[in-house]
């Protein structure tokens, strides 16, 4: 298929921010506000570069981005710092009209969601209750996606887990002992059994990738940001652009 237009949607794993600031390339003012609206950011998040690479950071990648692939192509981000999938919702997709154009939508969300219920310490059958209900509404927003745009080919992401399946992330809940890594693992295997067995819809293992970058090796070697670990920094931004591109490559192939 030749794609005509590039939406990404989703938290912060498609934005450019956290990979800019690792990288110092960001404005004063959006360092110290952490605000990109209020001054310049170099677009070298993770759907920045799958639509256009930056040759001199990423010189591997030279001709491979979706720009060099579909000439023209348009690019939409609408992804958002901190979304959950009621933000991706209410929010970002009102901001897309229904088309049947061939477009490429990436997605990520769901990390959020299940953060922010561990936050409020619910017990464990509520808790499991709740990975339920996050998984239906996700695949609520696939549904409404996938209607809203009927000649788009979807891209699901895995969440990624920076603790590396030991559920201790530092600065995030640590003083309520280990995330239960479980009900992450719960809602990933949804994610992909959506994205293998549903029509016009790709899976991005964004989770099996990153496995081993995160808090079990030494900073240097980390694919997240190192002042908000559940953020990916600029490495960890090239590498989902790299496991997107993998999907559509084996996509093609098939």
């Amino acid at each position: 298929m030749r794609y005509t237009r590039y939406i990404a949607l989703g938290d912060s794993m498609s934005i450019d921010l956290y990979p800019a600031l690792d990288a110092g390339e960001i404005d004063v003012a959006v360092a110290l506000e952490r605000l990109a609206s209020v001054g310049g950011v170099a677009p070298i998040g993770a759907a920045s570069l799958l639509y256009q690479n930056t040759q001199d950071r990423w010189p591997t990648y030279i001709g491979d981005d979706l720009e060099s692939r579909y000439p023209g192509i348009g690019f939409q981000n609408f992804a958002s710092d901190g979304a959950t999938i009621g933000e991706v919702f209410g929010e970002q997709l009102a901001q897309i009209d229904e088309t049947d154009d061939p477009t490429l939508v990436t997605l990520t969300v769901g990390g959020n969601d299940l953060l922010s219920a561990y936050g409020n310490r619910p017990r464990r059958d509520l808790l499991e209750r709740i990975e339920r209900d996050v998984a239906e509404a996700y695949d609520f927003l696939v549904d409404t996606i996938r209607g809203r745009l009927s000649g788009s080919t979807l891209v699901l992401s895995t969440v990624y887990d920076p603790s590396d399946g030991t559920g201790l992330i530092p600065g995030v809940y640590d003083d309520a002992g280990p995330l239960p890594i479980d009900i992450l693992d719960r809602f990933n295997d949804h994610i992909r059994a959506l994205g293998l067995g549903t029509p016009r819809v790709l899976l991005a293992d964004v989770h099996g990738h990153f496995l081993g970058h995160g808090v079990s090796v030494a900073e240097a070697e980390r694919w997240y940001w190192r002042r908000s670990l559940i953020e990916p920094n600029a490495r960890g931004a090239s590498e989902i652009r790299a496991v997107w591109l993998a999907a559509l490559e084996d996509a093609e192939t098939d």
